[in-house]
């Protein structure tokens, strides 16, 4: 499978941006999915996960209640919804895809990434 990241820009705090992560070459519900974000001079951190059926979601603490990710099976895409951005948002946002029931505790359970999409939030 390959991805595709989408979405990404300047934006000012408090407006949203949705981010795209299309897959080519297998479906997305064949895969668990992952937003990850790395800011500069900082390790890369998870964002949010969804399985494979897309019944189980994951958001990390700083970013629940404003961000949400969801599947469009029909669209092989995942998406990203971010409200409310604050500028300890501003990372380059990378999805990735997962075939391990471990895919909810680390970066370490994924094993093809996006190429990332720049996310930047002036106060």
């Amino acid at each position: 499978v390959q991805l595709q990241a989408s979405g990404g820009g300047s934006v000012q705090a408090g407006d949203s941006l949705r981010l795209s992560c299309v897959a080519s070459g297998r479906s997305v519900s064949a895969y668990h999915w992952g937003w990850f974000r790395q800011a500069p001079g900082r390790e890369r951190e998870f964002v949010a996960s969804i399985s494979r059926s897309g019944s189980a979601t994951y958001h990390a603490n700083d970013v629940k209640g404003r961000f949400v990710i969801s599947r469009v099976n029909a669209k092989n895409t995942v998406f990203l919804q971010m409200n409310s951005l604050k500028p300890e948002d501003t990372a380059l946002y990378t999805c990735a895809a997962s075939t391990n029931v471990l895919y909810h505790a680390g970066s370490q359970y994924y094993h093809t990434w996006g190429q990332g999409t720049l996310v930047t939030v002036s106060s």
